[in-house]
């Protein structure tokens, strides 16, 4: 089964090849300023890409996602895809949780405090997961920023260490790319963020093989 991993366009998804997949994951941040014009056009484009599911999460700069859930359910329902706010869904035979969440940073969208504000979120993932999709890395996986700081959720990298999923997806640094491991956790990381810093080029999507479980 072929995955096709993205994350943080900010309205540059047009420019996007993306080539036919099961599954198509976007793991936030597709909105430079977070209006609902901006997601309309967003949908738009997810719809009509070459997968047979679609799966996404909001991100820092999604506002209109925290702003009118409702709307944002609806207008994804209407687009024929599935959007993810802490909980999960099963696609083409596949678990994917997926979360918005990211440690507080300015007063950016669906920002918690590091500790035990952002925790309550985390321990909603449960354990079983094929992909975990997340806005934001955990603690020193791909989250170093080009001023050399780790900027990742030390409390997400618990949990993940815990539940274990095969795949974990997001994106919110955008310098960082590539995939990354640890010893002894099966889990593949992968920030999969498109965009450069500003005002460099775009990445191509990421493509990954994965069955589902038997």
């Amino acid at each position: 089964m072929k995955l096709v991993l993205i994350s943080d366009t900010h309205r540059r998804h047009e420019e996007l090849e993306v080539p036919v997949c099961d599954v198509l994951i976007h793991a936030g941040d597709f909105s430079r300023r977070g209006k609902q014009e901006e997601l309309e056009s967003f949908l738009g484009w997810f719809s009509r890409c070459p997968a047979r599911e679609k799966v996404f999460v909001a991100g820092n700069h999604d506002f209109i996602c925290e702003r009118d859930p409702q709307l944002t359910r609806r207008l994804a329902h209407e687009a024929g895809v599935h959007y993810l706010d802490d909980e999960e869904v099963l696609v083409r035979g596949l678990r994917v949780w997926g979360s918005p969440v990211t440690p507080r940073f300015g007063g950016m969208a669906f920002n918690r405090e590091r500790g035990a504000d952002i925790r309550t979120h985390w321990d909603l993932i449960p354990e079983g997961l094929d992909v975990l999709v997340t806005h934001g890395p955990p603690k020193c996986l791909g989250d170093r920023t080009f001023l050399g700081a780790h900027v990742g959720c030390e409390d997400l990298l618990t949990r993940v260490k815990q539940v274990r999923p095969r795949l974990h997806v997001y994106g919110h640094i955008h310098e960082s790319p590539g995939e990354q491991s640890l010893p002894d956790v099966p889990t593949r990381f992968l920030n999969v963020s498109n965009c450069h810093l500003h005002p460099f080029g775009i990445r191509p999507p990421v493509e990954v093989e994965l069955d589902a479980r038997s």
